[in-house]
């Protein structure tokens, strides 16, 4: 099933502090786990300052959640916002929105509600930011279950827009959160398999596509999720980065692990071609930025 967006066209200001010209290109996702986490609003503002502080291109969150009976936002708080899909409702505690409004650099963003969570309570959703303009938006389901009140209906989220401030080369930015390998309900190969087919036209374009999220599947294990992925032609920026670390971003039982002693790695960002990785690194841990979430975040630097 695709679903498509709008097509949309906005332009940045030439305030050369955002400028990112010959430079890497800075890319970061995490697992927010949204109005979840003990002192959620100190943690937006930690996450803020280090999104400033390292100056990120593109940004994909994952459990971007909003309270269902929260006021509607509207007027410049969403300037730079991009609907994806038509009749969307962006609510004044809406994650991302928050956090857009601490950071330094002028984003631009969109959000796609997938499911509700705690029994009707919040909108939880994806949501990808970047600093150069987003041109066209693509979606659509990538489980089999379509009923808005259970958990495991998952949905992708993906973004056109370009590597740096040139607007020379286009990219494809994807933000997922996906099910687990031996799920009963909703397991991870049938929802890989339909991620697949919606961003086939988009692997055909010959743009990159980055794929950054959850995908709730162990790098560490065998013959599952992870080397799934890798079989249908993904490329791990961490396993091509020049300077890397050991890259778990789990280390304890957390929602949906809650028997797990050990470090995992289960938050990804995957390229559709091989590309010039210069450094991938855990962030948001404790030791290279503040812990915000139950998940560590990731984060590259490309060429």
């Amino acid at each position: 099933m695709l679903e498509k967006a709008g097509f949309a066209l906005f332009f940045v200001s030439g305030n050369s502090k955002f400028k990112n010209v010959g430079g890497p290109m800075k890319l970061l996702t995490l697992n927010t786990h949204a109005w979840h986490e003990d002192e959620q609003e100190r943690k937006i503002s930690e996450l803020a300052a280090f999104i400033n502080e390292r100056d990120f291109d593109l940004i994909a969150l994952q459990e971007v959640n909003q309270r269902a009976d929260s006021e509607v936002a509207e007027g410049e708080s969403l300037l730079k916002y991009i609907e994806t899909e038509v009749g969307t409702v962006i609510r004044s505690d809406n994650y991302a929105l928050l956090l857009l409004q601490q950071l330094d650099a002028p984003y631009y963003w969109t959000w796609l509600s997938t499911h509700g969570a705690y029994k009707g309570r919040y909108d939880e959703g994806v949501a990808v930011l970047s600093k150069q303009r987003i041109t066209d938006t693509v979606y659509g389901y990538i489980s089999e279950l379509r009923d808005y009140n259970n958990y495991k209906t998952r949905r992708l989220l993906a973004v056109k827009t370009f590597s740096d401030e040139s607007q020379s080369k286009p990219v494809w930015a994807c933000s997922a959160h996906c099910g687990w390998w031996h799920d009963e309900e909703e397991p991870f190969r049938p929802q890989w398999d339909n991620a697949e087919q919606l961003l086939k036209p988009l692997r055909n374009s010959g743009d990159p596509v980055f794929l950054l999220g959850d995908l709730n599947n162990v790098a560490q294990i065998r013959d599952e999720g992870y080397d799934y992925v890798l079989q249908k032609g993904w490329q791990d920026l961490h396993t091509m980065a020049k300077v890397k670390d050991e890259g778990s971003t789990i280390l304890k039982a957390i929602g949906g692990w809650e028997n797990n002693k050990e470090p995992r790695r289960i938050d990804y960002i995957l390229c559709s071609q091989e590309i010039d990785t210069q450094k991938s690194e855990v962030v948001l841990d404790g030791k290279n930025g503040p812990v915000v979430s139950d998940h560590f975040g990731v984060a590259a630097e490309i060429q």
